[in-house]
């Protein structure tokens, strides 16, 4: 039998009593009631202290013109028991619907996203039995920030928000998270080669706080040679940060990777609130059919408990259901003949780990949940402002011509203050020098800077825009090139 090991997601938000621990369920759609019921049954049984206060969202809450998919009735109990157990829920297609994820994760401020990725061979089928790490996502900001705009007729634009207190809270996160589990290594993943700015911003978050953890080994990877490493090679992390999308698909890599999303549970812990979730969708085609693997919401289950400061329970089912693996009683999605006895549905299987209850695994490590104390929010301190300097202004347009008429165009809306420097088109310069093999759209990114280095003022730009304007020039949007401390808040054109 493998040592024990000692887990701990998270000190928890909410310390310990005897009474009944107040907590936000929702039954979700598909799969969702059969895996909750499961995973209700399994908590009852291990004797945790919980009152479930059931709450809808989802489909049917987005097919009566809830667009978020959640009532506002809901949110009051969610904020006060500040505790959420959820099953999967099922998003309309179509436009004109928000992800309720990314709802309740930005509205309850659930910055961190802690995805456990363990394999638990030889009972469910792996290339790397020893696998075990944990993925610490970004959960707020990024592309999901969801500021989308079709700014022509060809072309559609996504913003990429990253902040540095968002960077700053999920990379210490990440850290306090290895140093309470005793793990030794934290790996950033960003594609900072190419988003200078934005990702730079988190690899150098990264490096400063990483500073103040020298008792743990830090390293650096580009996002895809890491999640191809991740992939290949699992057992050469221990907790990887990243950001949100990035996060998103890494984590959904290597829990398949370990041996099945369906047995992957998820964190979502804010200063104040934290939701508990699997991290599989809500499997439609199965649904009703007694056929779902509730563990990935069973042990999403057990983080709850931990984080609400009740290991007890957590560790009885912990290792109910690790022994519940090694006899062989597995749900269709993970059962093989070399190591499966039973192939059992999703009732059965929660009744196998309820007569469990009290054993522990002999092959693989049994878990050891110790007390910890309430979590400390840390205070944030805000930095001293950098001197802002305006350089320029990006100014976007929608034109049919070509990039030689645009210009000549611009230049008769220049002014004595600002001056047209570039012309690109999806990101590359076209203007001056481009090459007439660069592919192009009718969105243009048109470039004024300052004519001889002096600061400007928005009165500068207004007067730049007015003539832009009266040039018969369709502009769609602008952005202020800006200097912070003398440094350039602003990338360069490709190929400039």
């Amino acid at each position: 039998m493998e040592d024990a090991k000692t887990i701990s997601t998270d000190a928890p938000t909410v310390p310990h009593s005897d009474a009944a621990t107040r907590i936000a369920v929702a039954y979700g759609d598909g799969i969702g009631p059969e895996i909750m019921e499961a995973t209700l049954r399994v908590l009852r049984a291990a004797g945790a202290h919980l009152e479930a206060l059931p709450i809808e969202v989802g489909e049917g809450v987005y097919r009566r013109g809830f667009t978020a998919g959640i009532e506002p009735c809901a949110w009051d109990i969610l904020r006060s028991t500040r505790v959420f157990l959820k099953a999967p829920i099922s998003t309309p297609q179509g436009g004109g619907f928000k992800s309720l994820n990314v709802t309740i994760r930005k509205t309850l401020g659930l910055f961190a996203n802690v995805r456990p990725c363990t394999a638990y061979s030889p009972f469910v089928a792996t290339a790397h039995p020893t696998m075990d790490l944990i993925v610490v996502r970004e959960n707020e900001e990024d592309l999901y920030a969801g500021i989308e705009h079709r700014q022509t007729d060809e072309v559609y634009q996504c913003l990429k928000l990253i902040t540095r207190p968002g960077c700053e809270r999920i990379v210490r996160h990440a850290f306090e998270l290895a140093r309470l589990q005793g793990r030794k290594k934290v790996t950033c993943m960003t594609k900072d080669n190419i988003m200078k700015l934005t990702d730079g911003l988190f690899h150098q978050v990264f490096d400063e706080i990483g500073a103040q953890y020298p008792d743990i080994q830090q390293e650096h990877m580009i996002i895809d040679i890491g999640m191809a490493r991740a992939a290949t090679q699992p057992e050469r992390f221990d907790v990887i940060v990243t950001l949100n999308l990035y996060g998103d698909i890494l984590s959904d890599v290597t829990a398949e990777v370990a041996g099945s999303v369906g047995l992957a549970p998820s964190a979502n812990i804010g200063d104040t609130c934290a939701m508990f979730e699997a991290i599989h969708g809500s499997a439609p085609d199965i649904a009703g059919q007694d056929l779902a693997n509730p563990s990935g919401l069973l042990l999403a289950a057990v983080m709850m408990l931990v984080h609400i400061g009740q290991p007890e329970p957590a560790q009885r089912i912990h290792n109910a259901w690790l022994r519940t693996l090694e006899d062989g009683v597995h749900t269709g999605d993970v059962f093989n003949a070399a190591h499966s006895r039973r192939r059992v549905g999703t009732r059965a299987f929660a009744d196998a780990v309820i007569a469990n209850l009290g054993e522990s695994p002999t092959t693989l490590a049994p878990v050891f949940y110790h007390p910890s104390a309430p979590r400390t929010v840390p205070h944030r301190e805000r930095r001293t402002p950098a001197a802002k300097v305006l350089d320029g202004v990006d100014v976007f347009v929608s034109w049919r011509g070509d990039e030689h008429e645009l210009a000549a165009q611009l230049q008769t809306a220049e002014t004595d203050a600002l001056k047209l420097q570039m012309i690109t088109n999806r990101g590359v310069k076209v203007w001056p020098e481009g090459l007439p093999e660069t592919f192009k759209t009718d969105h243009w990114r048109c470039r004024f800077l300052t004519r001889h280095g002096q600061a400007l003022s928005n009165a500068d730009l207004l007067r730049l825009m007015e003539r832009i304007d009266a040039a018969k020039i369709d502009f769609i949007k602008t952005e202020h090139l800006c200097r912070f401390d003398g440094v350039p808040g602003y990338s360069l054109g490709q190929g400039q």
